[in-house]
């Protein structure tokens, strides 16, 4: 008996015959899933490809697209660390902590000699040698090794185009336009400011922005009691419907302990740009309060102090704000450094001599910001060290000194002593007036206490005000 024979007799003793035909039916299935449907899939998949294709030559052929459209987006698909973009023959990526420009280079299959090519193009080409974390790299390489074009986002609305010409590259800048919306949000402190903002979502930049602002009027560290109420207005970017930041603050008022303080950007007809209150008076007082925006206060000025160290009375000639090290220090007032250099128990210790006979002293930091050397000149609110313990001190800390004509005063009264900042010409008080008028109606729409904030037609008079 054959084995075909054989088969038979098997199944129809151990089978019924529709358990046979059964299993018949699903073998003659299995079969045609098998040999048609992966040919459906391609034909599908090509069909989509094809479809993408002529759908993007059709936007790079109209007059109407511009290139530059910003950051390219990203797929799922990746070769060697690059990722492909939805353009043809374009591979985009994002510059990591540790990348350098060789790497980069290599991952997109681009030898040495084509990045020697390109960042000696022209002075331009230097952007490619500060690489920053961050950064959006695409190159377009439509043919294994040839870069035709490498676009450099250094943020979401700026950056560089490389585009190839016979053996060298032509280099030009981009500048893209966000939409700007502003936008009010409000506030009640519970716990302390920047807990309000997080709960108002109230981006962190923003109210540390706000504290700068009224940095030469309120104390955030002594002044701000629960119950206090904020408003501000802000600008939010938006890129193609897409957030990507946030830009100026255009007013701000806080109502602290019952006395309400505010405060409206305005640009100068000379083009100088500050804050200043409903009646033209700077915002930006002659200094600062405090010189770190996180702190608590460990030791204040003192002449009879009782040294930690020595245990020996012995004056106190500064304050002390207790700070994690590597907290940001930031110059009270506009002066030029005079010392920036290790000076005994003080550690590490910048001076700044200010106008008006005024210095102050920055002691006990860990390290100093960029660009900060004898003669520097800065800005009030520029950041120019970090928070250590390098010296004589027993942890981390700044220790703030404030010098009027050589003598010591006491850095946490002196402010209130001192001259204030200069007010609006009489001649910029219309405009000024007329510009204020429009940011604070966003805040009469708002107000949690249903106060109003309107200006009469005389200068230097504010209805709601105090």
């Amino acid at each position: 008996m054959d084995s075909i024979a054989k088969a038979r007799q098997i199944l129809r003793r151990y089978y019924p015959r529709n358990h046979v035909w059964l299993a018949s039916a699903l073998g003659l299935a299995l079969i045609l899933v098998v040999t048609l449907v992966p040919e459906h899939f391609e034909d599908r998949e090509r069909l989509r490809r094809d479809n993408a294709i002529a759908s993007i030559d059709a936007s790079l052929s109209s007059d109407a697209v511009s290139p530059f459209v910003g950051p390219l987006p990203l797929t799922d698909a990746v070769i060697d660390g690059a990722a492909l973009d939805s353009r043809v023959n374009w591979h985009s990526l994002t510059v990591q902590p540790g990348d350098n420009l060789s790497a980069i280079f290599g991952k997109v299959g681009l030898s040495a000699q084509e990045l020697y090519r390109i960042i000696n193009s022209s002075d331009e080409a230097g952007i490619l040698n500060r690489l920053f974390p961050g950064y959006e790299l695409s190159f377009h390489i439509p043919e294994p090794g040839l870069l035709e074009q490498l676009q450099v986002f250094v943020s979401p609305l700026e950056g560089f185009v490389f585009t190839r010409q016979d053996a060298n590259y032509q280099v030009e800048p981009i500048q893209l336009q966000a939409d700007i919306l502003p936008v009010v949000k409000q506030g009640a402190i519970a716990d302390s400011l920047f807990l309000a903002g997080q709960q108002a979502e109230i981006p962190a930049s923003v109210i540390m922005g706000m504290a700068d602002v009224f940095g030469g009027v309120i104390d955030f560290l002594m002044d701000p009691r629960s119950g206090d109420q904020f408003s501000i207005v802000y600008e939010e970017k938006y890129l193609n419907g897409e957030f990507i930041g946030t830009g100026d603050i255009l007013g701000a008022q806080f109502i602290n302990r019952g006395r309400e303080h505010v405060a409206v950007r305005y640009e100068t007809t000379q083009g100088d740009a500050g804050f200043f209150s409903p009646d033209g008076e700077s915002m930006q007082k002659a200094f600062l309060r405090n010189p770190l925006d996180v702190f608590r206060i460990s030791s204040n000025f003192n002449p009879n102090r009782r040294h930690p160290i020595l245990n020996t009375i012995r004056a106190h000639r500064g304050t002390d704000y207790a700070a994690p090290t590597g907290t940001p220090i930031r110059a009270t007032a506009d002066g030029t450094v005079t010392w920036a250099a290790r000076n005994g128990s003080f550690g590490k210790l910048v001076v700044i001599q200010h106008n008006g006979s005024f210095e102050t002293k920055y002691a006990h930091l860990n390290d100093y910001a960029g660009g900060i050397k004898k003669g520097s000149r800065v800005q009030q609110g520029q950041i120019i060290g970090y928070v250590g313990s390098t010296g004589g001190a027993t942890g981390p800390h700044l220790h703030y000194e404030f010098l009027v004509n050589g003598v010591h005063k006491d850095p946490r009264t002196i402010v209130d002593a001192l001259p204030q900042a200069i007010s609006l010409e009489p001649s910029e008080m219309p405009r000024f007036l007329e510009h204020a008028s429009r940011i604070l109606k966003r805040f009469n729409e708002t107000k949690p206490d249903g106060r109003l904030l309107t200006f009469t037609n005389t200068p230097n008079q504010a209805a709601g005000s105090e």
